[in-house]
């Protein structure tokens, strides 16, 4: 693969590098608010016993469960796309671009 093809693949995984993990931290920062949330809900729901405080804690575990497999698909995402930067610096050699 040419050099300058190479950059220029460089330069977009780097794009989508930064984009993803700047996704996966706002993710992790919502995650965590949620999960104090969850934990006063449940406290609720322990103290009232009332069906109604169960189903509120149930429906914030259940956004919860889907926020952190997200998550975990998005970190994996930044993971891959390290690996393809690594394997992009490995091929391209900026000397070449010169002439």
């Amino acid at each position: 693969m040419g050099s300058r093809l190479v950059k220029r693949r460089l330069e977009d995984v780097q794009r989508q590098l930064g984009q993803a993990r700047e996704s996966l931290h706002v993710l992790e920062e919502q995650v965590a608010v949620w999960n104090d949330a969850l934990d006063d809900a449940r406290i609720r729901s322990l103290v009232s016993e009332t069906p109604l405080q169960t189903r509120e804690y149930d429906e914030l575990s259940r956004h919860v469960q889907a926020a952190i497999a997200e998550m975990d698909r998005r970190s994996r995402e930044v993971h891959e796309l390290v690996v393809a930067r690594d394997e992009l610096l490995r091929e391209w050699s900026p000397k070449d671009e010169n002439g």
